[in-house]
C-alpha cells in the first residue's frame, strides 16, 4: 500500500508541479495526446485512458466490400475526412522526428508513437492497391443532421476513394508524406512496421503524381468542409521531400529541385501553413536539408526554397516590412475566422523547429526588417504557446483541460453528451439536439487537449457550443501542437539576461531550472505519513550557472544536498559544486508530511 501510495503521489506531483508563474508543458503535452485518444474511432485498446469514449464505428467500410474500421473522427463530429487525418499524422510524425529526445525524458515518447500508429494502421487498411485509396467514410451533410455519441451513430457511413479515373492527387500525397514520415518516426523501434510505410509512402506518391487531379473533384461532397484551394502541386513536393528524408534517395530530392518552379515551391511566398497549404512546411523542410549540407548539387535551388521559408517566418516574426500576419490587440498570429488557432499552432510549430535548426548550424535568420537570432524566434512562437495557455486579455486557456479557465461548451458530440458508461440508454439524433447541444451546461467529459477555435481578431471569445468557429476542436489544430509542447519541455519559461534577481512579488518571468519531484519512499511515525521527495534540478537557462539561490514555500521538514543561507527557506548550490553546465543537473532529497514544497528561483548568475 505505500509503495502504491508513493507511485500515485509522484504522479500527482509530476502533473501538478510548475515554476512560480511558468506554463507546465509536460502537463500541456500529455494533455494533448490524450486528444487524439478521444477522437478515436473503431475498436479502442485495453490500454485507451479516455473512458468516456466507446467502441465506435465498427462496421465502417463493410457497406462497400473493405474494412475501413478505425482512424480518427476529425473534430466535433464523426467523418473521417483522410486528408486533414494524415497531415495531422505527418506533423505528429515531424514532432517525434525533431524531438524524440524531449518525449523520452518525460515518458511520453509511447504514447505519440501510438498515436500516430492509430493513424497509419488505419491508413494501411485504406490502402489495398497502388493505384487506389479510400479517403474518407461519412458524409459530412447528413452527419450534421444528428447531435449523437459516436456509440450511437445512426448517419450514413458511406465511404469514398480515389482511382486512376477519380483521382486525388492531394489526399494521396499527403498521405504519402504521412507514411514516409511515419516511417522515420518509427525506425529506431519497429523497423519491420517502418518499411511496410515505407513502401505505401513510395506507391502513393508515384499514384499521386502519374494521375494528378483534385480530390474535391472526385469526392464531391467534401467541397464544403476541406476544399483544395491550394491545388494539388504543394503536397506532390511535400510528399517528395518527406520521402527524401525517410529514405536519403536522390530521385526525391531531384524531384523537388527539377519540379520546384513548376509546382510553386519556389514561387508561392505564403503567410499560412495548413493542411491544405503545405509550401511552407516544404520550404522549410529543404531548408533543413540545405542548412545540414544535404542537397547533393542543388544548392541553389534550395536556397530559393529557403528564402521563401523564410518570407513566412520573417512575417509570423512581424519583420517583413509591411509584408507580414496579422495579430490580434493581444498578439496572437491572426490567419483566418474559422478556427485561427489551427493556422497558429502550424505556424508556431515550423518557427520552433526552424530556430533549431538554425541553432545547430550557428546561423540566423535573415529579414527585411534585420537579423533574429534562433533564441528570438523561439521566444516568439513561445508567446503563440503561452497565449493559447492563458497569457491573454481573457486570461482563459484555449486548451481544453489546462489550467483552471478554459472553455467547458465545446462544439463537441462526445464531449456534450454524458457517456454509454454515465447514460447506458441511445441518444437519439434529434434528441441530442434539444438535451445537450443547446445545453447551458458544461460538457460533462472534458476532452483533455482539444484546441479550440480561439477568439477573433480583437481577442473576443464567446463559450458557446452553437459558436462552432471559435469552440470546435480539430485534429490539424492540436497535432502540431504535441511537437510544440515536447520542445518547450526543455525551455524555461523565459530567456533570462546574464544575472537575475526575483522581483518583490517574487514571482519570476522565467525559471532558469526545471525541476521534476518524485515520492521515493513513505512510512508512519507517530501516526503521521512522512514522505521522502527527491528533486532532479536540469539547468534549462543554455548558460553555465555559477550561483543559484533557491526559495522553498510549504518546507516543514529536513532537506539534504543543498547548503543553507542565513534567510529562512533559502538554500544556494552546495559547496562541493561551484557550477553548473547547460542541461547538466543536481539532485537533493527533503522530507516532510503533506504535499511537496513549491521551489522558486530566488536569484541566479549565469555566464
Amino acid at each position: 500500500m505505500a509503495r502504491l501510495m508513493s507511485a500515485t503521489l509522484a504522479i500527482l506531483l509530476l502533473f501538478s508541479f510548475r515554476p512560480t508563474n511558468a506554463y507546465d508543458y509536460k502537463d500541456a503535452l500529455q494533455k494533448s495526446l490524450l486528444f487524439f485518444e478521444a477522437q478515436r474511432s473503431g475498436k479502442l485498446p485495453c490500454d485507451q485512458r479516455v473512458t468516456w469514449r466507446g467502441d465506435s464505428g465498427l462496421s465502417d467500410g463493410f457497406q462497400q466490400g473493405v474494412d475501413l474500421v478505425g482512424g480518427y473522427y476529425d473534430s466535433g463530429d464523426h467523418v473521417k475526412f483522410g486528408f486533414p487525418m494524415a497531415f495531422s499524422v505527418t506533423m505528429l510524425s515531424w514532432a517525434v522526428i525533431e524531438f524524440e529526445k524531449e518525449f523520452i525524458a518525460v515518458d511520453e515518447l509511447k504514447h505519440a508513437l501510438d498515436a500516430i500508429r492509430w493513424g497509419t494502421d488505419y491508413f494501411i487498411k485504406a490502402h489495398k492497391e497502388p493505384n487506389a485509396l479510400w479517403v474518407q467514410v461519412g458524409d459530412g451533410d447528413s452527419d450534421h443532421l444528428c447531435w449523437e455519441r459516436a456509440e450511437d451513430m445512426t448517419t450514413p457511413r458511406t465511404a469514398f476513394k480515389i482511382t486512376t479515373i477519380n483521382r486525388g492527387s492531394e489526399v494521396a500525397g499527403e498521405t504519402a508524406a504521412a507514411f514516409a514520415a511515419a516511417s522515420l518516426a518509427f525506425r529506431h523501434y519497429d523497423s519491420f512496421y517502418a518499411d511496410v510505410l515505407l513502401l505505401h509512402a513510395k506507391q502513393l506518391f508515384t499514384f499521386a503524381d502519374s494521375f494528378r487531379g483534385k480530390y474535391d473533384d472526385s469526392v464531391q461532397c467534401v467541397k464544403k468542409f476541406y476544399p483544395s484551394a491550394s491545388g494539388y502541386n504543394d503536397e506532390l513536393l511535400w510528399a517528395a521531400a518527406w520521402l527524401y528524408q525517410a529514405t536519403n534517395d536522390q530521385y526525391y530530392l531531384n524531384y523537388a529541385a527539377q519540379n520546384a518552379a513548376g509546382l510553386g515551391g519556389i514561387g508561392w511566398a505564403v503567410t499560412e501553413f495548413s493542411w491544405d497549404n503545405k509550401y511552407a512546411g516544404v520550404q522549410v523542410l529543404l531548408s533543413k536539408t540545405l542548412l545540414h549540407n544535404n542537397g547533393g548539387g542543388y544548392g541553389d535551388t534550395l536556397k530559393q526554397y529557403q528564402a521563401k521559408g523564410e518570407f513566412f517566418l520573417c512575417a509570423a516574426l512581424q519583420k517583413n516590412s509591411g509584408h507580414n500576419a496579422k495579430l490580434t490587440p493581444g498578439g496572437l498570429m491572426y490567419i483566418d475566422d474559422w478556427n485561427n488557432m489551427q493556422y497558429v499552432s502550424s505556424a508556431t510549430f515550423l518557427m520552433i523547429v526552424y530556430s533549431d535548426y538554425l541553432a545547430s548550424t550557428n546561423n540566423v535568420l535573415n529579414c527585411p526588417d534585420g537579423q533574429v537570432q534562433p533564441a528570438d524566434i523561439l521566444k516568439f512562437a513561445q508567446s503563440q504557446v503561452d497565449y493559447i495557455l492563458g497569457k491573454n486579455p481573457k486570461g482563459l486557456s484555449y486548451f481544453v483541460g489546462y489550467g483552471s479557465n478554459y472553455p467547458t461548451h465545446t462544439h463537441h458530440r462526445g464531449a456534450s453528451i454524458p457517456s454509454i458508461s454515465a447514460l447506458n440508454t441511445t441518444v437519439g439524433c434529434t434528441e441530442g439536439f434539444d438535451k445537450y447541444y443547446d445545453s447551458k451546461d458544461p460538457d460533462p467529459n472534458v476532452i483533455y487537449g482539444a484546441l479550440v477555435g480561439g477568439p477573433d481578431s480583437n481577442d473576443a471569445f464567446t463559450d458557446d457550443r452553437s459558436n462552432y468557429q471559435q469552440t470546435e476542436p480539430t485534429l490539424v489544430g492540436s497535432a502540431p501542437l504535441v511537437g510544440i509542447f515536447a520542445r518547450l519541455t526543455s525551455c524555461p519559461s523565459s530567456t533570462p539576461s546574464q544575472s537575475y534577481s526575483a522581483p518583490a512579488d517574487n514571482k519570476p518571468d522565467g525559471a532558469p531550472l526545471t525541476f521534476v519531484h518524485t515520492v521515493t519512499d513513505s512510512w508512519t511515525a507517530n501516526g503521521e505519513q512522512f514522505y521522502r521527495h527527491s528533486v532532479t534540478g536540469t539547468n534549462a537557462c543554455g548558460k553555465t550557472i555559477t550561483y543559484l539561490k533557491l526559495k522553498f514555500d510549504g518546507l516543514t521538514g529536513p532537506i539534504y544536498g543543498l547548503n543553507p543561507t542565513n534567510d529562512k527557506n533559502m538554500f544556494e548550490f552546495p559547496a562541493w559544486m561551484t557550477a553548473l553546465a547547460p542541461n547538466s543537473q543536481f539532485s537533493f532529497v527533503y522530507i516532510q508530511g503533506g504535499e511537496a514544497a513549491q521551489i522558486t528561483v530566488e536569484k541566479y548568475t549565469a555566464n
